[in-house]
């Protein structure tokens, strides 16, 4: 996957070292050439579509490369990254997050490669977090450090479990031990900027076992702990604690994101392009196709779906549901400043009943889940989100422009 051979490798890592000492340099020195901070922002997502192997849970947007071209791939990620956030007149890249398939097969130079493209288009200010994914077989402590000078600072590990057997059961290729290594290895180079995956629900897999893998786990890592549910059609999310993210608190609150490379998702509002509306945007999903139509358009964008007021609330209600923070007031009226969180919520009786179960907080901070009611919010949002549908149908018409 990455440079062939020892010298192209080595010249590929110093490369990327050079490109992010640059970048550092030129931001500290005031000489940077990218846009003024302030302006449009957004959180960049780059897929990377290539995995080792197919785990057998999996379903994401990855391939098993043959014969790949490395070079082509990080030529069209290029192109694309500065296509959109010329696109959407983005200004400011708060968070680049490198997900996959395994970004941590991709060569060091790849990644320094984006990261020199976004910040000549775009500022990206020198303590931007900028994440990785890695699986413990793709990423050894030289590899790592090699990542680590072409500009990431935080690591997101795809540990899954702390036992062979259901290792094996998912089809991941690494070991407990494997993965307990890379950790460790990880939190040397990156301290306190390192999550993990645990899974939950997999078959035959019992509460007390887990529990004790959980307990292990945050005796090796207490930096950031990610929980997922076992689902066969895709690994959804359910609760996250620890660090906080930059880039995942970007989607919790309904920022802008541009989403680059093969089958990525991204939701902005393409000023650039004179938009008025923030859009839903698909890439092409196989690479081939994907890297023709960035070569002849400068960007893969496959779909876009205009989303209205309304979508952008609902979104608004069940991502922010999802934190501990809730939804406060003053970010509720920066999408909605005509109906108040009061005004949807505040006089429906089934939402009272929520309040008085104690699965829900309605006060002068805003609208949030208590611990009780985030463990059930899927159920809580099927109150929620038809309420706020026949509140805003009954709105008086807004003065405020769409999007």
């Amino acid at each position: 996957m990455a440079l062939p051979g020892a010298r192209a490798r080595a010249w590929g890592w110093a490369a990327a070292a050079r490109a992010a000492q640059r970048r550092r340099r030129m931001e500290g020195a005031g000489g940077s050439p990218s846009p003024e901070p302030g302006g449009p922002r957004a959180a960049l997502y780059v897929h990377w579509p290539y995995c080792e192997k197919r785990c057998s849970y999996c379903n994401f947007n990855k391939y098993i490369p043959q014969g790949l071209e490395e070079a082509a791939m990080q030529k069209c990620l290029v192109t694309e990254a500065q296509t959109l956030l010329r696109l959407s007149g983005v200004q400011r890249v708060e968070s680049v997050f490198f997900g996959g398939g395994t970004p941590s097969l991709a060569s060091p130079h790849t990644v320094a490669a984006v990261l020199d493209a976004v910040a000549q288009t775009a500022h990206l200010p020198a303590d931007s977090e900028v994440t990785l994914e890695a699986n413990p077989t793709s990423a050894p402590a030289s590899r790592l450090a090699e990542f680590g000078a072409a500009g990431v600072n935080r690591l997101s590990i795809g540990l899954q479990s702390l036992d062979d057997t259901e290792l094996r059961l998912l089809g991941r290729t690494h070991s407990a031990s494997d993965a307990l290594r890379t950790l460790a290895e990880a939190r040397c180079l990156f301290p306190g900027r390192v999550s993990v995956d645990l899974m939950l629900g997999l078959p035959a897999q019992q509460v007390g076992p887990w529990l004790g893998q959980l307990q292990e786990l945050l005796h090796h890592c207490d930096d950031h702990l990610s929980l997922y549910q076992l689902s066969l059609e895709r690994g959804t999310a359910l609760f996250a604690q620890g660090a906080l993210s930059t880039h995942n608190w970007t989607y919790w609150q309904c920022g802008q994101y541009l989403g680059i490379g093969p089958g990525a998702h991204g939701r902005f509002m393409p000023q650039g392009a004179g938009g008025h509306t923030r859009e839903a945007r698909i890439q092409t999903l196989e690479p081939d196709n994907w890297m023709k139509e960035v070569m002849r358009f400068g960007h893969g964008t496959r779909k876009r779906v205009p989303l209205g007021r309304l979508e952008l609330l609902e979104e608004v209600l069940a991502l922010g549901l999802r934190t501990d923070v809730g939804i406060t007031h003053q970010h509720w009226e920066q999408f909605e400043p005509q109906l108040t969180l009061w005004d949807m919520f505040g006089a429906n009786k089934e939402v009272q009943e929520l309040l008085e179960r104690g699965l829900l907080q309605l006060d002068h901070r805003g609208l949030r889940c208590s611990w009780k009611g985030l463990a059930v919010l899927d159920s809580l949002l099927l109150t929620l989100l038809p309420q706020l549908q026949e509140a805003w149908q009954q709105r008086a018409p807004s003065p405020v422009p769409g999007g």
